[in-house]
Parts: C-alpha cells; structure tokens; sequence
C-alpha cells in the first residue's frame, strides 16, 4: 500500500511517501521543511499566523504527493498541543488537504516513533533507548522487539528551550548553563533511577540527531545513507558543541554539513542530548533516518487493510 505520513512538528514539517507491505517500509520520497510552528508558543499559548502560513505553504507544496497515495496520514505534535488555536489548525489541515490529521499525546508519539525505529532492527536481548528530541518535547523510549517496557514525554525541545534560554549570539556560558540544568532536571523528573541504569543501547532519531551526523562527516549535500547507522560517541557530541556553541548565529550556519535553518536550534539540540546520554550512561547513540514518519505509515498502512 502507498501510504503518505505527514509530521507536523514544532520546528518542521515533514513528508514520507512509502509503500508499505507487512509492516516494511520501502521509501518513495521524503522531504522537509523547517517552518517553526512553534514559533513563541512557549510564551503566548497560540500558534501565530506566520507560523501557520509557513507550514500552509509547505502542505500546498506537498499537496501533489499526497494526491498519489492510497492512504494519508498526518501527526500534529508538540506545539500543537499545547496551543490555544491548535485544534481549529488540525481542522483546516484535515479539510485543506485532505489528510487525516490529529494531535497525537506524548505517549503516542512516543510509541509511533519506537515503532518507526525499530523497523528495520533485529531483535535483541538488549533494552533499546530511542531518544527522539523535537521542537517541544523529547521522547524517551524503552523496549524489546516491538514491545514498549517505559516511555516518557518531556518538556525539553530545542524550539521550547532556545527561546527560554539563549539570547544572546553566541549564548552566553551562564545562558548554556542554566539551560543544562534544566534539561538535567527534566529528565531526572521524568525518568526513574531504575529506568536510568538499564544499560539500554541507546538510538537517536530527528534532527539534532542526523543534523549532527552531518556535521560530523562535514556532508555536503546531506547524505543519508551515511548518517543513518552512524556512530556518533558522547565525545563528538561534546566536540560539537563547544565548536557551534562559540560561533555566532552566521558563522555556525556556514558549517559544512549544517542545514542553514537549523543553525538556530542546534545548540540546543546538541545541550539535550548530551544532557541524555550522560543520564542514560551511554557512551554513543546510533544515529537513524527512520523515526514517527516510519511508525505513522507502518501504523496507518495497519489500520486501512485490518
């Protein structure tokens, strides 16, 4: 079945066109654009209108894609959430574009995304940690197989944060510091010490994690074949952001391997998964490309042929 999964993220939105047999996905096209719908939800409670119209444009682009699947389905996450006026938003998508669209809670984010991950994975005897970090929110979940033993929705996103905490171009040592201790206390909140010490091996999907990757291998352009399965140690990370973290805003978006819209957020990005991995005790995280875009096709592809 051709399926089209729509993610419609606080700092992106994203498209898969994937046909989908026996849970398997095969990838047609996927392509993304950064439209911060979150964009001061974090102050204001609503989702702006020139947030709402950067993420219209980008659907009237997708529109043509969407019109050659048997099946399309649309996840609205975070800031969408938590908006005043995110409801009467997943309306107009829903009749716009045709597309069934919902707001997804933390929990089901969280296993759609494990879902997306765990894929094209073996099972193992070892706990897997996928660690999803987003716009608004960070998902940390735990499984075997395709069974979830722990899962957690946390309040730390590098849209959320990077408006919280970094003002200044390049923020400031106490501005990354207080950011730090936030995260770090966000997911010892969120996360019990028994869960902390599984010894889980640990995967990290989105865009902190592949822009990372990226960077890392200095891509240019973006190749994803080499950033999903990368290997990307707590020492690189911690590389990375002492190097991005002293570059103002212009400098850091000329990096090679830098998509020039992330630049804003990746700081933040790199804060929260540090913050993670040093929680979790890992030592690295595999990077993937398949995330909640995989789980939604694989889930929606599911619910059409039952």
């Amino acid at each position: 079945m051709r399926v089209a999964a729509i993610d419609i993220g606080t700092n992106t939105t994203r498209l898969l066109v994937a046909d989908v047999v026996d849970g398997r996905v095969k990838e047609i096209d996927r392509r993304s654009e950064i439209t911060k719908l979150g964009e001061g939800v974090d102050a204001s409670g609503s989702l702006a209108e020139a947030a709402m119209n950067r993420v219209r444009a980008t659907m009237d682009s997708y529109a043509s894609a969407i019109s050659q699947c048997e099946t399309t389905t649309g996840v609205l996450t975070s800031a969408t959430r938590d908006a005043a006026n995110g409801a009467e938003f997943v309306e107009e998508i829903r009749s716009r574009y045709g597309v069934d669209a919902r707001v997804i809670d933390g929990d089901t984010e969280a296993r759609l995304t494990f879902l997306g991950a765990t894929s094209d994975r073996a099972p193992s005897s070892t706990p897997l940690l996928v660690i999803d970090i987003g716009g608004g929110s960070t998902e940390f979940v735990i499984g075997n197989g395709d069974t979830v033993s722990f899962h957690v929705s946390t309040q730390a996103g590098v849209v959320r944060q990077t408006e919280r905490h970094l003002h200044h171009d390049p923020p400031t040592v106490s501005e990354l510091t207080a950011f730090s201790q936030e995260v770090r206390a966000i997911i010892e909140a969120g996360v019990p010490s028994d869960v902390l010490g599984l010894g889980a091996a640990g995967v990290a999907v989105a865009g902190t994690a592949t822009q990372c990757a990226a960077v890392a291998q200095s891509l240019v352009p973006y190749d994803p074949a080499r950033v999903h399965g990368y290997n990307l140690s707590l020492i690189t990370c911690q590389k990375l952001f002492d190097q991005l973290s002293a570059m103002p805003l212009a400098q850091r978006a000329a990096v090679a391997g830098m998509h020039p819209k992330r630049a804003l957020t990746i700081v933040a990005g790199i804060v929260i998964l540090i913050e993670a991995m040093r929680a979790f005790g890992l030592e690295s995280v595999e990077v993937s490309e398949h995330d909640i875009l995989y789980g939604a096709a694989i889930a929606a592809a599911s619910q059409a042929t039952a």
